[in-house]
């Protein structure tokens, strides 16, 4: 049975991205089928060596953290410093559809391989970047120059600042958020991009600051003071506009409820035990219920604190929006994210049996999105991609000898 094609086949991205946010965004790619050529430097992206290590792993090639974000890839080491290694970089762009970098600003340009060299070289090319406060070209910020990673975007941006167990501790989002949004959002862009210039053959400069995903991402703070003037705080783990909409304890840990409208709160009050609060008049409306939160979280409460994780959700799921709170062994024996591979089995170097990564989450019906194949080590396809330039073995050897490609 011929293998199914994802829904980017034939999309060739030359990807020039390290650490998280940008190869984040180039395995979303690589997952739906598009060819990601990671060029990396000799010593390889950094997050090869970061780990997490697996205890039998006798290679050491590369941990969890590169495995994860790198899937789906081929890897290519040139020494971007030397003329020789930026025109082979030159002669993979000859025919990509994109080309991704989140070099810091100005690194590329002084390279010979910024958006303008580019763009006059190859009209057709997406050019990409995912930089801390956005490119130059699409905005001077005053802080264009900064460095910046995950923490700082969520800073930043404004999530610390509503995240948190009360109003006066901001507290940092678990995930890296501020890595993650931007590379998704760059993501899109490119795709768009490569579909405007499948139309019209001129490709263009996709700009993403991480800090400005992270403001997108909490557009409620802008509408907020915007339309009252208040500067929202952070909530603990309830909502700052609706109720009952958060985490209540269990006996054995945490759940979450958002039964908050009117077709789910009078639900939610009888299988609780209280239908009286259903029909009480002071909590009729969103508004209400939102005014007299300290009650109703208290009667919630007071039914979830005495039943297990399990209990609730054999009682309330289903019948109200309802979650336990998860961790990752919960995660990892859940029907729900087996059915829908989310968790998936990759081959390891180094390892005599597979090791698991995050499956993908935007499914399609005709072209499924798939983690094809591992991570790939260092330079472990410079030789097809040199090949496919028409270099002979000679030459090759040269460049390898020369320390100009790995």
């Amino acid at each position: 049975m011929t293998a199914v094609l994802g829904a980017l086949d034939g999309v060739r991205i030359v990807d020039l991205t390290q650490m998280l946010a940008g190869p984040f965004c180039t395995m979303l790619l690589a997952d739906q089928g598009a060819e990601v050529i990671k060029v990396e430097p000799l010593d390889g992206d950094h997050t090869r060596i970061v780990g997490p290590y697996h205890p039998d792993d006798s290679l050491k090639a590369f941990g969890g953290y590169f495995a994860s974000v790198n899937r789906n890839k081929k890897s290519v080491a040139v020494d971007l410093k030397q003329p020789e290694g930026r025109a082979l970089v030159l002669r993979l762009c000859e025919g990509a559809d994109a080309i991704v970098e989140n070099y810091r600003g100005g690194v590329m340009d002084r390279l010979g391989l910024g958006y303008e060299a580019l763009h006059e070289r190859f009209p057709r090319l997406v050019y990409a970047t995912i930089r801390g406060f956005g490119d130059w070209r699409t905005g001077r910020s005053p802080y264009t120059d900064w460095p910046a990673y995950d923490v700082v975007a969520q800073a930043f941006g404004g999530v610390m600042a509503i995240t948190g167990p009360d109003k006066d501790t901001p507290m940092k989002v678990g995930p890296g958020i501020g890595d993650l949004m931007p590379a998704t959002m760059c993501a899109v862009g490119i795709v768009s991009a490569i579909l405007r210039a499948h139309k019209t053959g001129r490709g263009q400069l996709v700009d993403v600051g991480m800090v400005d995903a992270i403001l997108s991402l909490c557009e409620r703070i802008v509408h907020q003071h915007s339309y009252t003037g208040g500067v929202p705080v952070p909530e603990g783990n309830h909502h700052p506009l609706l109720c009952p909409f958060g985490m209540f304890p269990a006996r054995d840990g945490y759940i979450t409820i958002a039964a908050h409208a009117d077709t789910h709160f009078p639900i939610l009050c009888r299988l609780i035990g209280r239908p009286e609060l259903g029909s009480d008049p002071r909590l009729a409306s969103v508004q209400d219920r939102r005014a007299n939160q300290e009650e109703i979280i208290e009667a919630v409460s007071s039914f979830t604190r005495a039943r297990t994780k399990q209990e609730l959700l054999d009682h309330l799921g289903g019948q109200v929006p309802f979650a336990p709170v998860n961790d990752v062994r919960d995660v990892f024996a859940n029907p729900h994210f087996a059915a829908r591979d989310m968790v998936v089995s990759v081959p390891h170097p180094g390892l005599d049996h597979e090791t698991k990564v995050a499956g993908v989450a935007i499914k399609m019906s005709e072209t499924p999105g798939r983690v094809r194949h591992r991570a790939p080590l260092l330079g472990e396809h410079t030789d097809e991609y040199l090949t496919g330039l028409g270099l002979g073995g000679a030459e090759i050897a040269r460049l390898r000898a020369g320390k100009i490609v790995a």
